[in-house]
C-alpha cells in the first residue's frame, strides 16, 4: 500500500497540476461535463475558493477538493458548495476523496459557514451527513442528487446558485 497522502492548502504553484489532475479524474466519469478543470481555474481566478485542499503523495498531487460560496434565494447566507472533488484514477478507492471531503467540511465549519450543498451520489455523500432537503433546490437537476449539510439547526429555503465560475465552459 502506498503512503498516506498529506493534505494541505493549495499553493499558487499547484494550479497546473490541479488542472491536469481534474482532467484525469473526470475523464471516464459518467456524470462529467468536461468543464470541471475550467471551473476550478475560474473559481481560483475569481477569488471564489472558500477552501481548496490538495492531497500530496511523494511530492505529487493525487487529489483535490474545492468549496465556494453559494447564494440561496438570491442571498449570500454563509452556505458553500462542495466540488469539484478529484482523485487521480490510480489512487481512487484508497480513501483520499473521503479524507479531502472531510477536511473541507471541517475547514468550512471552522470558518463559521452555515452549511454546505453538493451535487453528487447520495450513497457516497450520505456518509458525511449530506441529505436531500426539499427546501433547497438546484434548478435543472434531479432533486435526489442535490444534497445539503447544515452546520446548525436551520436549513434555508430557496433555489441555490453556485458561483458564476460554474458556467465556465473552457
Amino acid at each position: 500500500m502506498s503512503a498516506v497522502p498529506e493534505l494541505r492548502d493549495e499553493l499558487a504553484s499547484d494550479a497546473g497540476a490541479i488542472h491536469a489532475l481534474t482532467i484525469d479524474a473526470f475523464r471516464d466519469a459518467a456524470h462529467r461535463s468536461g468543464t470541471e478543470p475550467f471551473i476550478v481555474d475560474a473559481l481560483r481566478r475569481d477569488g471564489a475558493l472558500s477552501v481548496s485542499l490538495v492531497a500530496v503523495r511523494d511530492g505529487v498531487i493525487v487529489g483535490h477538493a474545492a468549496a465556494s460560496p453559494v447564494r440561496i434565494a438570491g442571498r449570500d447566507i454563509g452556505w458553500h458548495g462542495l466540488g469539484p472533488v478529484s482523485v487521480a484514477p490510480r489512487c481512487q478507492r484508497e480513501g483520499i476523496g473521503r479524507r479531502l471531503v472531510g477536511a473541507v467540511l471541517s475547514r468550512l465549519r471552522a470558518q463559521g459557514a452555515a452549511g454546505c450543498v453538493v451535487l453528487g451520489d447520495p450513497a457516497y455523500y450520505g456518509h458525511f451527513g449530506f441529505h436531500v432537503s426539499p427546501s433547497l433546490r438546484l434548478p435543472g437537476v434531479p432533486g435526489e442528487y442535490f444534497q445539503a449539510l447544515p452546520f446548525g439547526d436551520a436549513v434555508p429555503e430557496g433555489d441555490v446558485a453556485y458561483a458564476p465560475a460554474f458556467d465556465t465552459t473552457a
